[in-house]
C-alpha cells in the first residue's frame, strides 16, 4: 500500500488530466457488458496506464486529498498487487499542463484587474518557460529523493510551478514595442493594415470602452483591410459605437475576425449585437470571415444572415464551436449563396449530426476550389458521414482533410475511400477516432495507395484496426515516400502490424514523427520500428508508449539507436509502457502452442515475406 499526504494549504493552478485515451474512445461494442453480466476486460497495458495516470490525476487536481489507498483504488481495476511510479509525467501530461496553464495566465482574474492581463502569445511563452523549469527541478529532485516513487517529485513540480505563475501574474504583460498586436489601453496597427483589440484583457466591454478602444478605426488615412475583435464581449451600446466605424470602412476590409464576441451575454443581446455587426459589414467584399465560439445555432447564423447573403468572394470560412446544429447547417446552406471562391471551411466541435452534414455536404458540391476542410468532432455518424464523402467529390483541389472525432464506422469509412481515391493532391489527411474498423480501414489504405503521391500526414489513430489491416496499411505507407508524420495510435496492430509498418518505412528519408502507442507491442515488433526509423536523418519522435515492452527490450532499443547515433530520446516517454505485459501474454501463448516468442518471430519474419517494398 502506498499512502500519500499532502499540503491541502499550497495553491495549484493546473487542472485535472484526462483519463487515457484508450477508455474514452472504445467503441459502444467493446464497452458493452458481457453476456454473463460481467464487465469487460481492457488489456493488461491499458489497465496499467489508468492506474497510474489517474493516481497522478487525483494529485494535480486538488492538492488536498489526503491518505489516499492505493490497494483501494486498485479494487476498481484488477486485484493483482502493482507498483507505479509517479515521475516523470509523459510528454502528453507536459504538454497538457502547459495549456492549462497558458489558459489560466490568459484568463482574466484579481491579477488581472490588477496588473494587466498577459496575451495568449505571452501566457504561452510563460507557461513553456514555467514548466520546463519546474520539471528540471523535479527531476533533478528525484534523482536524488530516498523513496525513489517520484512523489516528492510531483509535489515539488506543482508547488513549484504555483509560485512561479503567481509571480508572472503580479508581474503582468511586458511592455509593448513598436509593431506588436494590440494590448489594452493601445490599439496601433500593424503597419496600418491590420487593427487587433484580441490580445486585451478578456471582458465585457461598455461604450465608452468601445469608444476608446475603436478609436484609431476613425482616423483618415488608415489602409486596414483586416480587423479582430475576437476576445472581447460587445454589448448593445458596444456594438452600437463599432456600426458607423465599420460601416465606414466597407469599401477596404477584406478579413473580418468576429469570433468570441459575446461571451457571456444573453441570447437575445447577443442577437442583436450580431445583427449590428451584421448590417453594418454587410456589402464588403471579404476573402476572410471567422465568426467562430459565439454558439450561434440557427438563430446566430440568420443574425448574420445580412453579411453571409452578401458575399460573394470568401476564400475562408471559419465556424467552430459555434453550436452549428441540424437548423443552423440548413441556415447555412441557404444564406451563404456562393461558395465557387472557398479554399478553407471549417467546422470543428458542433452538433451537426447526419442530417447537418447533408446540409452541409451541399455546400462543398458547390465548392470547387476547396482545399482545406475540417469537420471534425461534429457527431456525425454513418449517413452523415456517406453524405460528406460524397460531396468531397467535387472538391478536387482538396489538399487537407480533417474528419476526426466521429461515428462513420465501416460504411461511410468505405464510401470515404471511393472519394480518397480521386483527390490525387491530399497532402495532409486525419481520419482518427471514427470507427473504421479493419474493413474501413483496408478500403482507405487501399485507396490512398492509388492517389495523393505527395501525402505528408496520415493520421488513423483510434479505429480499432487489428493486424488483419497491416498489410494494407503497411503497402499504402511503402507508396508514400514524403510521409513526414503517421499515427497510427490506439489501435490492435500488435507484434506482426508493427513489424509490417517497420519495413514499410524504412525507406522514408523525410519521416520525423511515427505514433504507435497502445498498440499491444511486444519486444519484437518495437525492436523492427527502433530499427526503421533509427537512420533517418530529420527524425525526432518515435511514440510507442503504452505497450507491452520488457525492460530488456527497451535497453535493447536503446542501444539500437545509440549505435546509430541517435539520442534515445527519440524513444519519448514510455511511462505507460507496461514491462510485465510481455511477459503475460508470452507465458499464455506457451501454454496454449509452447512455441513462445521464437515462434512468433519466425511467423512475423514470413508474413515480411508476402510485403512487396
Amino acid at each position: 500500500m502506498a499512502t500519500l499526504t499532502l499540503n491541502p494549504s499550497l495553491p495549484l493552478p493546473i487542472f485535472p488530466l484526462p483519463l487515457p485515451s484508450p477508455l474514452r474512445r472504445r467503441s459502444a461494442a467493446s464497452t458493452a457488458a458481457r453476456t454473463d453480466g460481467s464487465a469487460p476486460v481492457l488489456p493488461p497495458v491499458v489497465v496499467a496506464s489508468t492506474r497510474r495516470r489517474l493516481f497522478i490525476w487525483m494529485l494535480l487536481e486538488n492538492h488536498c486529498f489526503v491518505d489516499f489507498n492505493m490497494e483501494t483504488a486498485s479494487q476498481h481495476f484488477d486485484p493483482r498487487t502493482f507498483s507505479i511510479k509517479l515521475w516523470p509525467p509523459s510528454g502528453s501530461t507536459r504538454l497538457m499542463l502547459v495549456e492549462r496553464m497558458t489558459k489560466n495566465l490568459s484568463t482574466e482574474s484579481i491579477f488581472s484587474r490588477k496588473y494587466g492581463l498577459l496575451s495568449k502569445e505571452e501566457a504561452s511563452e510563460n507557461a513553456k518557460r514555467i514548466e520546463d523549469a519546474c520539471f528540471a527541478a523535479a527531476n533533478e529532485h528525484f534523482n536524488k529523493e530516498p523513496d525513489g516513487d517520484g512523489s516528492s517529485a510531483v509535489q515539488l513540480y506543482a508547488k513549484e510551478t504555483s509560485k512561479l505563475m503567481l509571480e508572472v501574474l503580479k508581474r503582468g504583460p511586458r511592455p509593448k514595442e513598436d509593431g506588436e498586436v494590440t494590448v489594452v489601453g493601445e490599439s496601433r496597427p500593424l503597419g496600418k493594415t491590420v487593427f487587433d483589440i484580441s490580445g486585451g484583457r478578456r471582458a465585457f466591454i461598455d461604450a465608452e470602452e468601445a469608444r476608446e478602444l475603436l478609436s484609431p478605426l476613425t482616423e483618415k488615412g488608415d489602409l486596414y483591410t483586416k480587423i479582430c475583435f475576437s476576445n472581447r464581449s460587445f454589448g448593445i451600446d458596444a456594438a452600437t459605437v463599432a456600426e458607423p466605424i465599420l460601416t465606414s470602412l466597407k469599401k477596404q476590409l477584406k478579413e473580418v475576425d468576429l469570433s468570441d464576441i459575446v461571451a457571456g451575454r444573453p441570447e437575445d443581446e447577443a442577437l442583436e449585437v450580431m445583427r449590428i455587426f451584421s448590417l453594418a459589414l454587410e456589402g464588403c467584399v471579404l476573402r476572410y470571415l471567422n465568426l467562430s465560439d459565439n454558439a450561434l445555432g440557427e438563430k446566430g447564423v440568420r443574425a448574420f444572415g445580412a453579411l453571409l447573403k452578401s458575399q460573394n468572394s470568401l476564400e475562408e470560412l471559419y465556424l467552430m464551436n459555434d453550436g452549428i446544429s441540424e437548423e443552423a447547417a440548413k441556415a447555412l446552406n441557404e444564406l451563404v449563396p456562393s461558395t465557387e471562391k472557398i479554399k478553407i471551411l471549417h467546422f470543428h466541435n458542433n452538433m451537426t449530426g447526419d442530417e447537418g452534414a447533408d446540409a452541409i455536404s451541399q455546400i462543398l458540391k458547390r465548392s470547387p476550389a476547396l482545399e482545406d476542410f475540417r469537420c471534425s468532432s461534429t457527431r456525425v455518424g454513418s449517413e452523415g458521414g456517406i453524405a460528406l464523402s460524397e460531396a468531397l467529390e467535387a472538391c478536387t483541389h482538396l489538399k487537407k482533410l480533417d474528419l476526426r472525432d466521429n461515428i462513420f464506422g465501416v460504411d461511410a469509412g468505405i464510401a470515404l475511400s471511393k472519394t480518397i481515391g480521386k483527390l490525387v493532391g491530399l497532402t495532409e489527411v486525419y481520419l482518427s477516432y471514427l470507427n473504421l474498423e479493419d474493413q474501413g480501414a483496408i478500403a482507405i489504405a487501399d485507396a490512398l495507395k492509388q492517389s495523393a503521391p505527395s501525402l505528408d500526414v496520415l493520421e488513423i489513430a483510434g479505429n480499432e484496426i487489428t493486424a488483419k489491416a497491416a498489410p494494407a496499411l503497411a503497402e499504402c505507407v511503402v507508396s508514400k515516400q514524403f510521409l513526414r508524420k503517421l499515427n497510427l495510435s490506439e489501435n490492435e496492430l500488435k507484434d506482426e502490424g508493427a513489424v509490417l509498418i517497420g519495413k514499410a518505412l524504412e525507406g522514408h528519408t523525410q519521416l520525423k514523427e511515427l505514433d504507435l502507442n497502445t498498440n499491444m507491442i511486444r519486444r519484437v515488433g518495437a525492436r523492427c520500428l527502433v530499427q526503421a526509423v533509427s537512420s533517418k536523418p530529420d527524425f525526432v519522435l518515435l511514440n510507442i508508449n503504452g505497450n507491452a515492452i520488457s525492460e530488456e527490450g527497451i535497453d535493447e532499443l536503446k542501444e539500437i539507436l545509440k549505435a546509430s547515433n541517435k539520442s534515445v530520446g527519440v524513444l519519448g516517454p514510455l511511462d505507460e509502457n507496461d514491462p510485465e505485459g510481455e511477459g503475460e501474454e508470452e507465458g499464455e501463448e506457451e501454454a496454449e502452442g509452447e512455441e513462445g516468442t521464437a515462434g512468433d518471430e519466425g511467423e512475423l519474419e514470413s508474413k515480411l515475406q508476402e510485403l512487396k517494398v
